[in-house]
């Protein structure tokens, strides 16, 4: 077997292109293979037809490949220029990477696969690029394949906000609940931010489409929805209305704890997070401990009473027993004279009308909020992002609704 047969077997060459030298360079630490396309090339990126060639310099241009075995990988080529029937003079087909990258398309498979699995950092390291490289690669890559891309069967809507920066700096994220994955990023959490990719990403079709949208409490997402999603139900999720509830009730358990003497507080230590835990989860020993604070505090008491009752709401299968039974608790809470109390009832008759479709539809950011938990390891895991671009590169590519690794071609995928 010739060299060059196994320099093709070696890096699967065979029906891509033919190798015509090679040299190792830099004390052996780098190996230049010098190619042409296979069966001569000369085809047009645009329709495949082959073309007349206009002009071929003799200048080499190089396409960095996955290394072996710690040795960098450079292929080498002069690009001809050719005159396409239909499209004119182009530059000829490359098959093993971009019209103008710098890197095969196995070396951009590989960025995207170690980008999705581990940090930036430890990806350029096995790939013997500085990180900075990496970065731009991977934002490249990310901006290219979804360029054409378009938000498609979108009609289970989630809307939720994250932090990706210190200062206060917020991104709008668009998830579709149906399949778990992130549709769009934007910056800010404002009605403009939403807004903009209602009208901008969404037709007038697609929005008529989408049947229910889930969001938090936030007047700025539900007036938007609300305007632009004309035909849409609109669900508060569950997970902001027991939170709201639950800090109801830790509320008054704070003032108690500011108003009772310091002899008195030792019945209320350590019950904080007695209280938050759900009625399935609680052991009939931390049980005993909240029933005792009917005689020690009634109030933090009663205020854990009407939180405990409230998780029967959820279980309801008909709309029109869960509205009967919010009348009934709400008159019980405002009667509790407990003023955190008080206040979540004010939030919860103002948000009625899109807490009930919950008992129809079942429907929860839950999904979206497992998409978060997902994006805070990412972003953990970089130490975190200076830019929202830098970002949304990464959670395009990690868990966004086009798989971008996808892309390119079969024949490339070789990790």
């Amino acid at each position: 077997m010739s060299t060059s047969k196994f320099i093709c077997k070696l890096f699967r060459f065979k029906n891509i292109l033919k190798v015509v030298g090679f040299e190792f360079t830099d004390y052996n630490r780098r190996l230049v293979i010098v190619v042409k396309p296979y069966k001569n090339g000369c085809r047009c990126p645009d329709c495949g037809q082959r073309g007349r060639i206009v002009c071929q310099t003799k200048v080499l241009r190089e396409w960095k490949d996955i290394p072996i075995c710690g040795i960098t990988v450079v292929l080498c080529y002069a690009p001809k220029e050719i005159m396409c029937p239909t499209h004119g003079r182009v530059q000829e087909e490359i098959p093993w990477g971009e019209a103008f990258a710098r890197v095969s398309h196995r070396f951009e498979y590989a960025v995207l696969r170690f980008g999705q699995q581990m940090t930036q950092k430890a990806a350029a390291e096995l790939l013997k690029i500085p990180k900075s490289t990496i970065s731009d690669l991977i934002h490249s890559i990310v901006t290219r394949e979804r360029a054409d891309h378009k938000v498609r069967d979108l009609t289970l809507m989630g809307v939720d906000e994250i932090s990706y920066c210190k200062g206060h700096k917020y991104a709008t994220i668009i998830y579709d609940l149906k399949r778990a994955k992130v549709v769009w990023v934007g910056a800010g959490k404002g009605s403009g931010t939403l807004e903009s990719f209602l009208k901008t990403k969404l037709s007038e079709y697609q929005r008529t489409k989408i049947q229910y949208a889930c969001c938090d409490m936030s007047r700025a997402y539900i007036s938007t929805i609300e305007k632009w999603l004309k035909k849409t139900t609109l669900v508060v999720d569950r997970f902001h209305i027991v939170k709201a509830l639950n800090e109801a009730m830790d509320e008054v358990r704070k003032e108690e704890w500011r108003r009772v003497s310091k002899s008195k507080r030792l019945a209320l230590k350590g019950i904080r997070w007695i209280l938050f835990r759900h009625s399935s989860t609680r052991t009939k020993g931390q049980t005993r401990v909240i029933n005792k604070l009917r005689h020690a505090n009634n109030r933090i008491y009663r205020a854990w009473l009407l939180k405990d009752e409230f998780e029967h709401f959820w279980e309801y299968a008909y709309t029109g027993s869960a509205e009967s039974f919010l009348r009934r608790w709400s008159t019980r809470a405002l009667k509790s004279r407990l003023k955190p109390l008080r206040d979540f009832v004010d939030t919860l008759r103002k948000h009625q009308k899109y807490i009930l479709p919950f008992i129809e539809t079942g429907l929860t950011n839950a999904k979206g909020e497992g998409i978060n938990r997902i994006l805070k390891i990412v972003k953990n895991r970089a130490s975190g992002f200076k830019s929202l671009a830098a970002f949304a590169d990464i959670i395009y590519l990690t868990i966004g609704d086009l798989d971008i690794p996808g892309q390119i071609p079969v024949r490339f995928r070789t990790i």
